[in-house]
């Protein structure tokens, strides 16, 4: 099936590794301009050796917590590629920890990268954006439900899920898109960082897939296909919907 994205330019946030990187590897191998971004240079720059052998693709080291970088990812799209169709919003996961044991400074950094940073791209991006362009926002399973040991993520993503499902009510008119996605066990560093935390990791990954309906892990690979499909024209009726890509872990419909 082609999804149209050829020639099409999107921004990825946070997109070094890890399910942002797997989302730009799909977008460049389908013809889409990616601009992706990361904290650091030599991140950025890996990434994007990586991606230009698969399609066209540039970097910015940005942090999503900088006021300044929404107008910018915009402003640079623009010039580096002509065009501006969509954007995934991609974020580190927040420390890990309890809602009781979290200090308040690790909730306040969270809410200015996780929540707001997330949300001045979006509201940025929705200014500048043509009919048929897309926000999507790279959410988690605790929007549905909490996921035990990451109290500031419970506490955080629920929020920003139901202001893009808001979004996308004021978007809609315009033809604009904005989708949500909710990804739970997927075998990323981050998945893995948060599993060596437990005293045994190994068992704590057979746990974890034991509850899976899949029993395994979900690849950043299968993430990145589900995510470039909604980003592209072949996804032009879905909007406002959080999709998880989970393996069936969420018992919720």
């Amino acid at each position: 099936m082609d999804l149209g994205l050829r020639n099409k330019a999107y921004v990825v946030t946070g997109a070094t590794r890890g399910l942002g990187l797997a989302t730009a590897r799909e977008l460049a191998a389908d013809g889409a301009h990616v601009l992706i971004t990361g904290r650091t240079q030599a991140g950025v720059d890996s990434a994007v050796a990586e991606l230009s052998t698969l399609g066209s693709a540039q970097g910015l080291v940005t942090d999503n917590a900088d006021p300044a970088t929404a107008e910018r990812l915009v402003t640079e799209a623009r010039e580096r590629f002509g065009r501006f169709d969509g954007v995934l919003i991609s974020v580190g996961g927040p420390q890990a920890g309890t809602v009781e044991a979290t200090p308040e400074s690790a909730w306040r950094d969270a809410f200015e990268s996780v929540f707001l940073g997330a949300l001045r791209i979006a509201r940025t991006a929705a200014a500048e954006l043509p009919e048929g362009g897309v926000i999507g926002f790279v959410l988690s399973s605790s929007v549905r439900q909490p996921v035990p040991g990451l109290g500031v993520s419970n506490g955080l993503r629920p929020g920003l899920a139901m202001a893009a499902k808001a979004l996308a009510d004021e978007l809609g008119p315009r033809g604009i898109r904005v989708i949500g996605l909710l990804p739970a066990r997927i075998d990323t560093d981050r998945v893995r960082e948060l599993d060596g935390l437990a005293p045994d990791p190994a068992a704590a990954r057979d746990q974890a897939c034991a509850a899976i309906p899949l029993r395994r892990y979900g690849t950043p690979e299968e993430f990145g296909k589900v995510a470039a499909f909604v980003l592209s024209p072949a996804a032009s009726y879905l909007t406002g919907v959080m999709i998880p890509v989970d393996g069936g872990a969420l018992r919720s419909l």
